[in-house]
């Protein structure tokens, strides 16, 4: 039998992964538009995504407040996106966040890949800043609002499965 924790607390944040400065500026400009009342964290590459979604309370040893959804960039310094996604998606604690690639690539095998990884979805940015800011709000609408997620429950596993 396996033990979780219910969390009460508010609308969890948006976790964008991007570290082109030009693509991050236009895509929190997006998700201010939208008005969401979830706050939003940036990482600057994969090894403080996964940094930040390995926190833990010093106390219960629960991961901190997850993500509604990690917004991520395949192409990234130190720990690429794809090697992120594997790493969130085989760990207990964290694998029920949902992930989003979001990314300029429309390559078959990245999508794939992505997906074969674990990927709840996989979206090419649009290169118009219009384009742009209605595929951010079409995702937080769904991921941010709408989607009701394991992770929008459990903090994580207090024991492995039994």
């Amino acid at each position: 039998m396996r033990e979780v924790r219910v969390t009460t607390s508010a609308l969890k944040p948006i976790l964008v992964v991007e570290d082109n400065p030009r693509d991050l500026e236009l895509t929190l400009a997006a998700l201010r538009k939208c008005k969401l009342s979830n706050g939003i964290i940036v990482a600057r590459d994969g090894e403080e995504a996964l940094r930040m979604l390995s926190l833990r309370d010093p106390e219960t040893g629960w991961p901190t407040q997850l993500p509604a959804v990690v917004l991520l960039e395949l192409d990234l310094p130190k720990i690429d996106g794809l090697e992120v996604l594997e790493r969130v998606k085989s760990n207990p604690a964290i694998r029920h966040v949902p992930i989003v690639m979001f990314t300029a690539s429309c390559e078959d095998n990245d999508i794939i890949l992505s997906y074969e990884l674990g990927a709840n979805a996989f979206v090419v940015k649009p290169m118009d800043s219009e384009a742009l800011s209605e595929a951010i709000r079409s995702l937080s609408a769904f991921w941010a609002s709408l989607n009701q997620s394991p992770a929008s429950c459990f903090q994580g596993l207090a024991a492995p499965f039994r």
